[in-house]
């Protein structure tokens, strides 16, 4: 089905942050993917896409120390799943334009049943454990209600099996939103949804600066 394109950022960001989501790495496919075109096509943005610790906590001390340097007018956050979740507390918190991709909406609710050992996706023999006490931490960072939605583009599978779509939807209502009919929570078909996303970046017409004399 046509979409149509999201209204651009008002400026360019030098500087892009990924959150990925539970149980994931920077290995994710999604991650790899924005990682492999930007050093094809635009090698002069910072990326940043740490590995993210269990803790919820922890996680956001990385994140907000890992960018506190970074220029306000022109960074961005991109997350996925739990990682749009945290994007879009980095998101508040900054005042950065985000992007979330099968966003998790209230993962203190839908993580409570993971608490015990469990196995990351890229390295599955590795283990760590989720503890009880980091749904409190996840209750802590929930951002509230959202500021300037409209500079948030919400990318949206009707066909996710872990998520509810509708409560996706519900969440980003005043943000942009590219709902797909169909998909699946990993977005395997995310190179079709590629182009909406650098559009909303400004990215899609913009060259590197020539380093050339």
């Amino acid at each position: 089905m046509p979409f149509s394109l999201p209204v651009p950022v008002a400026t360019v960001p030098t500087h892009l942050l990924y959150l990925h989501g539970f149980r994931s790495s920077p290995k994710s496919f999604k991650a790899q993917r924005l990682a492999a075109w930007l050093a094809a096509q635009r090698p002069d943005i910072h990326w940043w896409c740490p590995q993210l610790p269990p803790s919820p906590r922890e996680a956001m001390a990385l994140v907000m120390e890992g960018t506190a340097g970074w220029p306000a007018s022109t960074s961005a956050v991109l997350g996925s799943s739990l990682g749009g979740f945290y994007a879009t507390a980095v998101a508040q918190a900054r005042g950065w334009p985000w992007v979330v991709m099968n966003p998790a909406v209230d993962p203190a609710r839908d993580l409570a049943a993971y608490i015990g050992e469990q196995r990351a996706f890229h390295t599955p023999e590795e283990a760590f454990y989720f503890r009880a006490g980091y749904i409190d931490e996840l209750r802590a960072l929930d951002a509230g209600p959202l500021q300037q939605p409209e500079r948030c583009f919400a990318i949206i599978a009707q066909g996710d099996e872990l998520l509810s779509w509708e409560e996706m939807a519900a969440r980003y209502a005043g943000a942009q939103q590219h709902v797909i009919a169909g998909s699946d929570h990993a977005l395997s078909d995310f190179d079709s949804h590629l182009p909406a996303l650098l559009h909303f970046l400004q990215l899609d017409s913009n060259a590197p600066a020539s380093t050339s004399a």
